[in-house]
Parts: C-alpha cells; structure tokens; sequence
C-alpha cells in the first residue's frame, strides 16, 4: 500500500507492518484491540515529521505513543503509530541549580530519576508505573503519582513543550510566550468567552485531568501558562518533541506508619484526618490486595511482615521531611491520631487498629514495592472475569469518600460485581475495578450499567471521574454528564483550532465512540479459542494455555530497564517483540485466530520466540506469573512435531546420550576451537559462532564411586551430577561431594543402575523435543523416587537441571508432583537448611576478603539465590556482593547461535560484565551457571567459580 511504502522510502527508522507487528502495537493497558495499518517506530525526530506529513497526505490518523500502558485506550488507533521508547529518550539538557531539565518524550521516568539522582534531584510526578512510563505519555495523561498531595500532577511540573503541530509547524508553548501564529488570540477568546462556565462546571478537586485545560487560558491567570492545554490532551493536539520540566530535591529522610483499619469504611473517613499531619502520601490497600498479595510468592514475604492480624483496609502514611526527627515526631503523632480516632491495639475501649511503623528505608521500600504493583496484584487473579478499568479513576473531595465508596460499592453489588480499592486516599482518589467477564452480554451489560450510575455518583458529589489515568475511549463519552454541553463544544473548539482535519489520535477527549462499542474490544464478539493439544498441564488457569495467555494485561511491567532480571531480550533490543508483553499478544492473537492458520508453529512465531531466553523471571517478575519460557515450550514443541528439529538443535538436544562417547576421546571434540578453520566450517554447517569457543571436554570426568548408594546403606541425602558438572567442569561435583563429607553428611549417589548417567532433560526441552525429554525425566524419577518418599533429598549443582525437576517435570509427567519436586534441591539450598537445624556441621577458614556473586536466573525466579549468598556468608571474612544484573545472556546454546551470539554479548554487557571488569583482582568471582560461568569467562577473560569451589576452599582452610 502506498502509506507503507511511503513511510519505508522516507524513514531513517523502522516502519512495521506485518499483521505480528501491528498486533503487538494494537492493545494497551486497557480493553480496547484496534491494529494500526502501520507501527513506526523513529530514530529521530525528523522521522515522526516525515510520518506526520505522509499519513496527513494518506488520510490516516497518528497516535503518538511512549510506554503503552494507558488504561483507557489512549494509544490505540486504526492509523499510524509512532513508538517513541526505543530511540527518542534522552536528556538534551539539565540545569542542576535551577533544577530544571529538557527530555525527549520517549525517556522512562525511573532512567530519568537514576541520571538525576548524583545530582540529589528527582522529578516527583511518581506514578506506580515509572520502570516503564515516558515523560511524554505522562504529560499526555497528565499523570499524578503517589505524593501529588505535595507536589501535584505532571501540569504543575512541566514548564514548556515544544510541539509538532498537525499541519507540520513547530511551536513552543510555555509560561508567558504564547504559540506563533492566530492560534493564541483564539485560544484566548475562548477562555475570556466561556470563563464563567469554566468557573461553574470544572470540578474544584487536585485530582481533574479530564478534558481539555482550557481553565488555563481563562483571564486572571498570570502569567499564562500554555503548556497546560498541551498536558493532558493525550496526544490530540499535538506531538512533543521537547518537554522542559522541574526537578525537586531528593527525599532524603521519610518515615512510613502503616494504618490498620477495622472495617473499609473507618479508613475512609479517617483519610480526611490524617492529611492534616501534613503527609506526603496516604495510600490505601483493602483486604483482597492483601489477600492477594500473600497469594504471590515474590509479596508474600513483604506483606506478612508490614500486615498485623487481618485488617479490611490500610493506609500508607508517609512523612519526608528533611529533619529526621521530624519525621519521627509526625510517625509517633500519626499513633496518637489513630488513637483519638478510636483504633488502638490490645485496648477494650477502642476498636482494633493501629500503626505498624517502618523507619528502616529498607523496609519502607518493600511497603511500596507492593501499593506501586497494586493494579497488577489486583489483576493477578487466575478467573474468567478480570478486575475491568472504567470506573478506576473517580475522585471526590475527602470529605465524601467513605460514603462514596459505601455507594460505589452498592452499585458494583447491584449489578453482580466485586471490586477491589486501592491508591490515593490522600487525595480524594481511590482506583476500584469491579471483576467483569467482557466476553460474555453479560458483562458488557454490567460495565454500561455500572459506567452510567457511578459517573452519575461521581457527577452529584461534583467531582472528577478523571483522576489522572485520563479519558482515553472509556470515559470521553461522559463528559458532557461532568462539564455540560457547553463545555464539550468548547473542548470541540478546541480540537478544531489546533487539529482541523482530526489527524492526531482521534476519538478521545472529544468526539468519542461509546465505551462498549465490541467492535473495539480486545475481546470482540465472536472471540474464542480452537482446541489445541499442549505438553504442559495448564489446568491452574480458566481456559487452558489460552487463559494463561490472557493473564498479560499489557501493564508493561517486563519493559523496565532496570533491577531484577525480566525481561533481557527486550532490555538488549528495546524492542516491542522482544518482550513478555509483546510475546504474549502475538500468542493470545494466535491462539483466537486472528493472525491466521496454523500462526501458533508459524515462521512468524517462530522469530517472535527467538530472542527469549527461556531465564523464567516473568514467571516470578511479572505479578501476572505470565511463564513465558513455559509458552515458548509449547511453541517449540508445536514447530518439532511440523517442521521437525534442526541439526544444530539436535546435536545439543542429544548431548546427554552422545557425551558418554565423547568422553573417551575428548580431544577429538576440541578439535574444533584448536584446528584452523574448524570452528568457521562448524558455523557455515551448523551455526555454531565461529567468534565463541565451545566448552571443553575433559577426561577426568565424574564418575559415581559405585551403585546408586555407595556411601552409605541409609545416606542423608542423594547426589545427582548433572551433564555440565560431569562432562565439562567435574571439579565442581568433586568439590560439592566433598564439601558435603566435611560436614558430616552420609552420601548417596542418584546413578542409573546400568548404562549411561541419568539425565534431567533439559537439552530436550531447550529444542522442543518433549517425548525425548520425559524419557529422561522418568528415568531420574525412577531412581530416586523410593528415597525421596523416604522424607530423603536430591541435590545438584547446575539450576537450569535441577529446577527442571522442580517446574516442568510435574507439569509434564502425571506420576510427579510438586511435593516431591521440592525434594529435589540445589546445593547450597540443601547445605544451607542442614547447618541451620544442625544436621551438618563446617569449620571455615578464610579464602578472601571479597566475592563477587551472580545469580543463575532460574535461581531468582525458584527464589533460591538467597542460600547462596547465606552460604558464602558464613565464610570467614568473607564480603559478599550480590551483582544486579539481569541475564548473563548466554543462555545455554543461546550464546553459541551464530545469529545471537552479538545479542548474547550485548545482554552481558549491560550489566554482569562490567561489575566482573569493576571487581579487584583478588576478588572471587562466584556463579552457579555454567553458561554463566562461560559467558563470564569469554567476555572478561576471568574465572568465575561455582559457589562449591569457593566453599570447598574454605573448607580446605578450615583444617
């Protein structure tokens, strides 16, 4: 078509159209699915100009659009759309004494705030989404955040926007410098005309982002601030090219009280009383956020240490002021307040109730770490019907809160729902999202229903209904119940004057469609799923792997760059594909149907998978659980049974079965790293990088001293050596068996009684070859079955093996379960347990003054990394840093692909390399995976050590 055409002859960047790109750009955070005819994703600016003037050309709308985590459709659009995230995301310049900076609209808040913070500074707009959230999606939304009671929304901290208009003109809009050209006396003669309308219909409330700000150009306002008009337009009036915005000094000191309620009710009507201890935040969470968050393993810990008893409802009260004792002075007066409020723990008088206090910074981090996921903990809940935002966004004055939600409630009731609260109560602004099944008549009957009574609650207590997630498609139609029919044609007027042909993001703020048009919805009539056969035991979740699929809300949690590991394809090509999100959509649009037959095994599919490592951390990291490597299990295993398994893919497949011939010859199979041209022959033949050498094979093997329990008739536990501990590194399995005598523990070995070794099945699973894989499955199961239905354990050296018994072997085999999973333990895992309840015993001696540990990240996703860490720790002087790194990017064969070695390269690069290059020549470089110890070495020349080694030194000091 001559708009893609166009856009690819006249763009620097990348233009996307195939059905799998335009799907992964067709959804947001919100309900709504509309695809775009093409996605561009720009490498300058002068690309979103050249866009902008083909699709005016074309007759085709833009969306502008940053991290895609709107709630209510504002980045979705039939047209083009123009992703910003990936290259237009810097800082052009940055006052630190004026406390002022200019970014580009792409930047991500949190890598904002990390090149602010040397400087002490911050940009306060907070928002729970700031791993992902761009300072222009949040000036389109004029977004708010968590501390808004102190330092307002994104239209009280920007100070200046320049602007690509619809007709191609650039125009700056700032504090006194009105626009160039008839657009200003316009604008004014509009806010002169309608200020007594504006002064009787917008809401009084902090919290109104809805519609246009055009309270900005009323007279009286000196100086006239222009950029207002801009935030908050979500991308309707025009497209930010800069936007100059204030920074404020850090939080340096803070204090949290966590507020235990009774009922929901008391917490609401004491919100009004705790703002007056002059709080930077109050924060609510309900009893099913907690509930739920006790249900996910990575919050349970966190909420059952800030959570006394069962309350219905908490309020977070922060105070951050710059003296600490302040601080400590306002926490103790917040006790006192719920005291005279008539909440005090173990007093007859009063109801139960109280203040759990955080100083610890610590502490008060993991607190927020669980509000700030407070939409994706809500969301986590594996059923039909999912928690729906339309409604999320209300905001009363405090003084009508409890009773507005007692009747937001009834209403929720009335129609069959049940929603759960929680956020900004300082504020007057509580998110609620009733759970409604949008599949079904039903339910979409519900959300029309329970839209049109709430809006209707929201409009008698002269409040907002936007709060600061914007109008998008859901609530734009209901403006006229909130501002009038008057000042709907002005917001019309306004549109007009900067956009006349509607070519930017039409259909939100004015001229909506209706909020349950289906037509519009990622779930539209007619969606539904054909039968398909999958390996894995999908029954945890409504529907089958299609319900897992649909667990990916797009909140774009996987698209932070930084801490913890997920998701590292995407962190090392930004691209939308590369992600948990962006795989999920193509699967669920390829499970429904809709990118055609047979899309699930597809070539399409196939490269949407490639770059995913299989590293497990959407698993523990996303608050959805979205298991992606699970999904790419049944994707490769489709492909197997059509296509079959390539060469490559079969010779490490098969590696199990082969190694024990190799072993007698090793130097036959070195041959390929040693002989020249040999490893260039095996990349032309097998696509094995010629740039990165493979593991060496050894000679001196592990070998079991003799039958399956050799050691003793009743051993204390089981020893499984793995492939890569036995074949490639056995000092490792030499050194944890003996580490595992010198305290006092009677060994068993987990070895077949005849034939090969035993085998965990991983290479098969890596390759899509499931039957092959349970064979060796059942195989180890076979053996050490007997004696871990004794109480007993198996242990092991490498995570990717040993925690393959643990997650895919019960979903795959039906005669092995998650019970005795668990029996089957990594080496520290189980050492670690034994020392504490002194069943073993070990005398350290010192082997350094530094380590320098890397977690495996199926280590951090079974979260099993801490023992290791606990285990070094008892080494005698010993320092342990633990590097935050995501995956180290080899990956098991990953790393040798001819076609991904450069991008396994590039995922070490951006964080565990250069702490390796960092760490001092005598510090110990520890890690438990091989491919990890692999890349470690190929990349910085240096050897990292598994943590068996390091303890079999310590032992060996000891004496």
């Amino acid at each position: 078509m001559a708009l893609i055409e166009r856009l690819r002859r006249e763009i620097e960047g990348e233009v996307l159209a195939s059905p799998f790109d335009r799907g992964r750009y067709a959804t947001d955070a919100s309900f709504y699915q509309i695809v775009p005819q093409a996605v561009v994703v720009p490498r300058r600016f002068a690309d979103v100009e050249a866009a902008l003037a083909i699709a005016r050309d074309e007759g085709v709308p833009v969306t502008a659009r940053g991290g895609g985590t709107s709630q209510a459709g504002q980045t979705v659009n039939s047209g083009v759309v123009i992703d910003f995230s990936k290259h237009l995301d810097g800082i052009v310049s940055l006052d630190v004494e004026n406390r002022r900076a200019v970014v580009e609209p792409g930047l991500v808040l949190d890598a904002l705030n990390r090149r602010l913070e040397p400087h002490g500074l911050w940009f306060p707009v907070d928002v729970s989404t700031a791993s992902r959230a761009t300072i222009g999606g949040m000036a389109a939304n004029n977004s708010c955040g968590s501390r808004s009671i102190r330092y307002g929304t994104m239209r009280d901290n920007t100070l200046a926007i320049e602007a690509l208009m619809a007709d191609g003109a650039r125009r700056r809009f700032a504090a006194g410098a009105p626009p160039d050209g008839a657009l200003a006396p316009a604008l004014l003669a509009l806010g002169e005309r309608e200020a007594g309308e504006i002064a009787a219909r917008f809401p009084k409330m902090r919290r109104r982002v809805g519609g246009y700000n055009i309270d900005a150009l009323t007279p009286g306002n000196k100086p006239l601030k222009w950029q207002d008009i801009l935030v908050g337009s979500e991308g309707t009036l025009a497209i930010s090219e800069r936007i100059e915005i204030a920074l404020s000094p850090v939080l340096e000191h803070k204090t949290l009280g966590v507020c235990h309620f009774p009922s929901f009710r008391a917490a609401m009507e004491a919100a009004q009383h705790l703002v007056t201890l002059d709080p930077v935040a109050v924060e609510l969470i309900d009893r099913t956020m907690i509930e739920l968050g006790r249900a996910i393993p990575q919050f349970r810990p966190v909420v059952d240490a800030f959570v006394r008893g069962a309350p219905e409802a908490l309020l977070l009260v922060e105070f951050a002021e710059p003296d600490p004792a302040e601080n400590l002075r306002r926490l103790k007066g917040l006790g006192e307040m719920m005291a005279e409020l008539g909440f005090r723990w173990g007093d007859p008088a009063k109801q139960p109730g109280g203040v759990v206090e955080a100083i610890d910074p610590a502490f008060q981090a993991r607190i927020w770490g669980v509000r700030t996921q407070g939409l994706n903990i809500m969301m986590s809940m594996k059923s039909a019907g999912k928690p729906v935002s339309f409604v999320e966004d209300c905001a009363v004055e405090l003084a009508d809160l409890a009773e507005f939600t007692d009747r937001l409630t009834e209403v929720f009731a009335k129609h069959g729902a049940q929603g759960t609260w929680y956020a900004h109560a300082s504020v007057g602004l509580l998110h609620v999202r009733p759970v409604l099944n949008l599949k079904q008549d039903t339910g979409v009957r519900a959300l029309r229903a329970i839209a049109e009574e709430a809006f209707d609650i929201v409009a008698e207590y002269k409040g907002s209904h936007s709060g600061e997630h914007g109008d998008g498609i859901v609530r734009s139609e209901f403006h006229e119940r909130m501002f009038g029919g008057r000042m709907v044609r002005a917001f019309e007027e306004v549109k007009d004057l900067f956009d006349p042909s509607g070519l930017l993001n039409p259909g939100k703020i004015v001229r909506a469609p209706k909020m349950d048009d289906r037509s519009l919805f990622r779930y539209p009539p007619g969606y539904h799923h054909e039968p398909r056969e999958t390996v894995l035991d999908w029954s945890e979740w409504p529907g089958g792997l299609p319900g897992a699929v649909e667990m990916c809300n797009n909140n774009g949690a996987c698209r932070k760059l930084a801490g913890g590991v997920m998701c590292p394809s995407y962190r090392a090509t930004r691209n939308e594909r590369d992600l948990t999100r962006g795989r999920a959509n193509t699967l669920r649009l390829a499970l429904s149907g809709q990118l055609g037959a047979d899309a699930f095994a597809s070539d399409e599919m196939a490269e949407t998978m490639k770059l995913c490592v299989s590293c497990k951390a959407c698993k523990s990291e996303c608050p959805m659980s979205v298991d992606m490597a699970a999904m790419k299990l049944e994707v490769l295993a489709a492909r197997a049974k059509i296509h079959g398994v390539g060469l490559r893919d079969r010779l490490v497949a098969h590696l199990p079965r082969y190694a024990p011939w190799v072993a007698r010859a090793p130097w036959l199979a070195n041959l390929r790293d040693r002989l020249p041209g040999a490893a260039w022959a095996s990349e032309r033949l097998v696509g094995l990088a010629a740039s990165r050498p493979l593991p060496r094979w050894r000679g001196d093997i592990w070998r079991e001293p003799g039958p399956e329990l050799a050691a003793a008739a009743q051993p204390d536990v089981m020893f499984f050596a793995d492939c890569f501990n036995r074949y490639f590194e056995p000092e490792n399995t030499r050194a944890a068996v003996a580490v595992l005598a010198a305290a006092g523990l009677k060994l068993g070995h987990a070895a077949a009684p005849s034939g090969r070794p035993l085998c965990c099945g991983r290479t098969y699973l890596a390759a899509g070859m499931i039957d092959e894989a349970k064979v060796e499955m059942q195989r180890f199961i076979n053996v050490v079955r007997p004696f871990l239905e004794t109480g007993g354990a198996v242990v092991g050296l490498e995570p990717s093996c040993l925690l393959t018994l643990r997650d895919e072997a019960p979903r795959l085999l039906p005669d092995w379960d998650q019970a005795l999973g668990r029996r089957v333990m990594l080496f520290e895992e189980y050492l670690t347990g034994a020392l504490k309840d002194g069943s073993a015993r070990l005398a350290l001696g010192e082997v350094g003054r530094k380590a320098l540990l890397h977690g495996h990240c199926h280590q951090k996703a079974m979260g099993v990394l801490s023992p290791v860490r606990e285990l070094l720790e008892r080494i005698p002087g010993l320092e342990v840093e633990t590097v935050e790194s995501s995956c180290c990017g080899m990956a098991g064969a990953f790393g040798y692909q001819a076609e991904t070695v450069e991008l396994s390269r590039a995922m070490g690069e951006l964080d565990l390399l250069p702490a390796v290059r960092a760490a001092g020549a005598g510090t110990l470089v520890v890690a438990d995976g091989t491919s990890c110890r692999q890349q470690i070495a190929d990349g910085t020349g240096r050897e990292a050590l598994h943590a068996a080694r390091v303890l079999m030194m310590a032992v060996e000091a000891g004496r």
